[in-house]
């Protein structure tokens, strides 16, 4: 079958591989009917092709949505709404499990971690219901991290897919303002449509002034959406006191200045986005059009133009691509 392959940074290459198959009996064998390219992870789409004996949850022929990460949903930490964590889960593209960017992947623990979906695999929402498996969900957990809500002041740092997503979850749990940080025009309109009431294009101390003229002393809830070091000193910085920070940019290094929240008493928390244990909540939005968070998906490509996806991404020609094999 025909799968992407990451040799290196700037290296991707679509190559012919092994056949994606059934390896223990908790697993499940599903063609890829939907990816899409992230920075720091996978998002399967898929259609079973077959299970594994002890596959109790799902059948062959269902058409499913996995999260990036997979997970057996049984663990103290499934249960308690943290599968990112789940003692016996694990990510895609690691060790002897496929990458969601191929023709097929096998997918473990599939009880736990694959959602049937009510729809076929040609339906007009299949954009928005693929931001599930990772870039909606994550976008949510910035917001619950965060503890956006009702009367609350928001600030979004960064207009990547995850932000924007982020703007979307923080109008949906009733944010009275949402204030996006992002240069890019059509990224921010974007936004805009998705409910930010603000837009703050400027950069470094400029973005730290102009964030605190528009609410006096800070931001209620600050979702930090990029990873890079000085986004995560930016949302420190216009975080008001006994304000919280959601945090779920894949770090650029551990060296956060927490020094700053301390005195602050301002939380800091987030991480890998739990996406499956947020699916059940955010779906019916979805399918009933309440939000339309597959509107950050800029290019459509088969698996052929992955690569070039990869490119156009990293070099900010795209917001977000859409893999179709």
């Amino acid at each position: 079958m025909r799968a992407t392959l990451m040799y290196e940074a700037g290296d991707v290459r679509v190559e012919d591989v092994p056949d994606a198959r059934l390896i223990e009996e908790t697993d499940a064998l599903v063609r890829v009917t939907r990816a899409g390219i992230c920075g720091s992870d996978l998002w399967p789409y898929r259609v079973i092709e077959a299970v594994g004996a002890y596959v109790k949850t799902v059948k062959v022929g269902d058409f499913v949505v996995s999260p990036f990460l997979w997970s057996d949903g049984s663990c103290v930490f499934c249960q308690e709404g943290l599968p990112s964590s789940c003692l016996h889960g694990g990510r895609y593209g690691w060790g002897d499990v496929d990458g969601g960017q191929g023709e097929a992947v096998r997918v473990p623990q599939a009880d736990g971690t694959l959602v049937v979906l009510p729809v076929s695999p040609d339906d007009a929402l299949m954009p928005s219901l693929l931001t599930l498996a990772d870039v909606m969900g994550t976008g949510h957990h910035a917001a619950v991290a965060a503890r956006v809500g009702p009367g609350k002041t928001v600030a979004v740092v960064g207009d990547g897919a995850v932000g924007l997503c982020g703007v979307i979850a923080s109008k949906r749990l009733g944010a009275d303002r949402i204030i996006l940080l992002g240069s890019n025009p059509e990224r921010t309109a974007l936004g805009k449509d998705f409910g930010a009431t603000d837009v703050v294009h400027e950069r470094g101390e400029e973005v730290v002034e102009r964030v605190r003229e528009l609410t006096e002393h800070g931001a209620h809830s600050v979702l930090e959406c990029v990873g890079l070091s000085q986004a995560v000193e930016t949302a420190l910085a216009i975080a008001r006191p006994g304000g919280a920070i959601g945090r779920v940019g894949v770090p650029e290094d551990d060296t956060t200045p927490t020094g700053v929240a301390f005195w602050k008493n301002a939380l800091i928390a987030g991480g890998p986005a739990p996406v499956r244990a947020y699916i059940d909540e955010l779906l019916p939005d979805v399918l009933e059009g309440r939000i339309e968070p597959g509107r950050v998906f800029d290019r459509t490509g088969s698996i052929e133009d992955v690569p070039d996806g990869y490119r156009a991404m990293n070099d900010r020609e795209v917001l977000k691509f859409q893999i179709k094999p």
